[in-house]
């Protein structure tokens, strides 16, 4: 029998998916985004990439009804079916790198949503802040929750944007993403092409890219924008299994490649 992935109404979906859903709904605000921003985009905290992804081994991503083991494993699932797909090597080290946001629960707390025991300021399908929550979100009946659907400069389909300004001018609900791509554009020695970017940054957005939402916003570059996440999302979603990988065995392959694109120095997260 064929694996089913997402799917959020299973009889063994964990109550704590739904739970995480429902607090990622009533707390992830326009405020609450930008007071995070402020928070965490401080590039004061040094830290190899190895070191990086050593944490992840301490974290399960709670919203996640496919795959019960550390978040590690899933990034380097990713990264070698990428490899084994022989596409590029700035490919194969996103796939390594793409949820490394969530390291966040190192400093992170529980009334952030960004610690071990509270994700849902780390984690989940993200959305737009600033405008109207479209029914493609999971759970979409915890939209109204959200207090800035009471807001009448917040509850509309274009919100605080202007029609058609493209992705990159709004804002997203916070988490592993926008963290790690704000991370990866204040490091100086990143020089991973904007594909790969685009990845990072947008990998989670799912009611854009396979919930057909927020039309009034996307401009004609989004195509591709749409085009480099669904190729992504194959090895993001589809390569989830229980087969375990030791970090050490596969550094040696990923190390060089890591090496080449975001330098030798540390990561200011």
């Amino acid at each position: 029998m064929e694996k089913t992935f997402r799917d959020y109404e299973a009889v063994d979906v964990s109550a704590a998916v739904k739970e995480h859903y429902r607090k990622m709904r009533k707390n992830q605000t326009v405020d609450y985004v930008q007071r995070m921003q402020k928070k965490y985009l401080t590039y004061d905290k040094p830290m190899d990439l190895w070191e990086a992804m050593g944490h992840l081994n301490k974290l399960i991503d709670v919203s996640d009804p496919d795959l019960d083991l550390p978040n590690v494993q899933h990034l380097i699932q990713s990264a070698e079916a990428i490899r084994e797909d022989n596409r590029p090597d700035w490919m194969q080290l996103t796939g390594l790198i793409h949820d490394l946001g969530k390291i966040m629960f190192l400093w992170g707390s529980d009334e952030d949503g960004t610690s071990q025991d509270e994700q849902w300021g780390t984690v989940g399908d993200v959305f737009v802040v600033g405008c109207k929550l479209p029914d493609t979100c999971v759970y979409p009946e915890f939209n109204e929750l959200n207090p800035d659907m009471a807001d009448d400069r917040y509850n509309t389909p274009t919100g605080i944007y202007q029609e058609g300004c493209g992705l990159d001018k709004l804002n997203l609900a916070w988490g592993h993403d926008e963290y790690l791509y704000q991370v990866l554009s204040n490091h100086k020695e990143n020089t991973l092409p904007k594909e790969a970017m685009v990845m990072v940054r947008y990998h989670s957005f799912y009611p854009w890219h396979t919930g057909g939402s927020y039309k009034e916003l996307l401009n004609e570059g989004d195509k591709e924008y749409l085009e480099l996440i669904k190729d992504f999302n194959k090895y993001d979603l589809y390569t989830k299994c229980q087969k375990i990988y030791d970090l050490e065995e596969v550094r040696e392959y990923y190390q060089p490649i890591a090496e080449k694109y975001l330098g030798k120095g540390p990561i200011f997260w």
